[in-house]
């Protein structure tokens, strides 16, 4: 009876995490790679996202876990777990340069690190497990604005696949066992035109049905692979003409075929993703690539915006073949693609976030500009934007998190600070925004 009651006064003094326990519906909403469904950024719940909050008074932040170590990846959702990758390193002087100077900056770590996946409690965030996937030196430098954990983990619902570039790709199930691993080389990604450079990985892994496919784009040898998910055995491997890149890429179900697409430096390029076989190439992307495509109202939207480059937006129609021509394209710009930052097309619009600020609004079928405003005093942004319940969330560098009313004029409706740098894009779920600063994951919620 007293153990009883002592759990009763302590659920009592966690209120605020037990009422969104309480509230949780027992469908969960999953957000389960980089950028949740499809990689849209997108999902609708059925309690709305909280539009402001206070990370000093605690205001609406459910739960805030410190999780070691530095890594820019997205956390993601299944249920009523959260799951979030991270490198720690054995030097106490490990190097993270905030904000990035511009100026080449060859500081690195190659000391040995933890390679880890932790599994945390929707509704608490309290940590359920942790696991190693490795512990080793890193084989590839990497920026000193980039982790050695970038790439947003990926799951469906069986099990959870965490690539950690040159280090390897693994999956665990949802437990925290490990079920295979697979050694995919190191990956020599840097500078296009300082080849020596090495920035290394950011390229998330995507489950399409039976297949984990990721996307290795490096200074020589780039090549797409396809590991079949319940048991890591190779299933198809297709080199590339291409440098360096930093996307991720989607698979397009249309009504005929699927299209796995990809962006890549001086070509955007589709799929067959059972086979891995080229579909299709569109000439003329920028030299360094990294916004992730996605589809939205039939169309796949591509966008590469090096800012010393072409910045090319299209929207393509699906079903091309060989060198795409313009008349199977929606609409093409050849400026305003972001650097950083994936877009959003949200409703009837499509909204690009560059990394310095700036938002430029489309017509998401015609391609007619509709406004262009500045967030905040000109700070970076490399996380991508998200959107629910009529809102866009987009968090710069600083911790800044804004949230813009969706729509023709722009409105911004809040701006909250984190308190820490913020370079992971965030997920939703279940009326929660989950947003991964430098240190710690907070949960937010009403």
């Amino acid at each position: 009876m007293i153990g009883s009651l002592v759990e009763i006064v302590s659920l009592m003094k966690t209120s605020s995490v037990l009422a969104f326990a309480l509230l949780a519906p027992a469908c969960a909403q999953n957000w389960p790679s980089f950028r949740g469904p499809g990689a849209t950024g997108v999902l609708e719940t059925s309690r709305a996202v909280p539009i402001s909050w206070d990370a000093t008074s605690k205001r609406h932040i459910v739960w805030s876990t410190a999780i070691p170590g530095l890594g820019h990846s997205s956390p993601i959702v299944w249920g009523d777990r959260v799951f979030v990758s991270t490198a720690v390193s054995s030097d106490p002087k490990s190097v993270f340069q905030y904000p990035l100077a511009g100026a080449l900056d060859r500081r690195t770590d190659l000391s040995k690190h933890q390679f880890k996946l932790y599994c945390l409690d929707l509704r608490t965030g309290q940590v359920i497990w942790e696991k190693a996937a490795a512990e080793v030196a890193p084989r590839v430098a990497r920026h000193p604005h980039n982790s050695y954990a970038s790439a947003t983990p990926a799951t469906d619902g069986k099990r959870v696949i965490a690539f950690f570039g040159s280090e390897g790709l693994y999956a665990f199930d949802l437990d925290g066992k490990l079920l295979w691993k697979q050694d995919v080389g190191p990956i020599d990604q840097g500078a296009f035109d300082v080849p020596d450079y090495q920035w290394g990985s950011a390229s998330s892994p995507i489950i399409y049905k039976n297949l984990v496919i990721v996307q290795c784009d490096q200074q020589k040898g780039s090549f797409l692979a396809a590991f079949d998910a319940a048991t890591g055995t190779p299933v198809w491997r297709a080199p590339r003409e291409a440098l360096p890149s930093w996307a991720t890429p989607t698979v397009y179900e249309g009504g005929s075929r699927a299209e796995l697409v990809t962006n890549g430096a001086e070509y955007f390029r589709g799929y067959d993703p059972r086979t891995g076989a080229e579909l299709w190439r569109i000439k003329g992307t920028s030299m360094i690539s990294v916004p992730t495509p996605f589809a939205a109202h039939g169309l796949i939207y591509l966008a590469s915006g090096y800012y010393r480059y072409i910045q090319p937006i299209v929207a393509l129609k699906p079903g091309a073949a060989g060198e795409v021509q313009p008349a199977h394209m929606a609409w093409r710009t050849e400026k305003g693609a972001p650097y950083l930052p994936t877009p959003i097309v949200y409703g009837d619009y499509f909204y690009s976030f560059n990394h310095r600020g700036i938002l430029t609004v489309y017509n998401a079928a015609t391609g007619e500009r509709v406004y262009e405003q500045r967030l905040g005093g000109g700070g970076a942004f490399a996380s991508s934007p998200v959107a629910s319940g009529g809102h866009l969330y987009a968090a710069s560098e600083d911790g800044d998190v804004y949230v813009v009313k969706a729509g023709p004029v722009f409105e911004l409706l809040a701006t909250n600070k984190m308190g820490e740098v913020v370079m992971a894009t965030p997920a939703v779920a279940n009326g929660m925004l989950i947003i991964r600063g430098l240190n710690q994951v907070f949960g937010i919620a009403e």
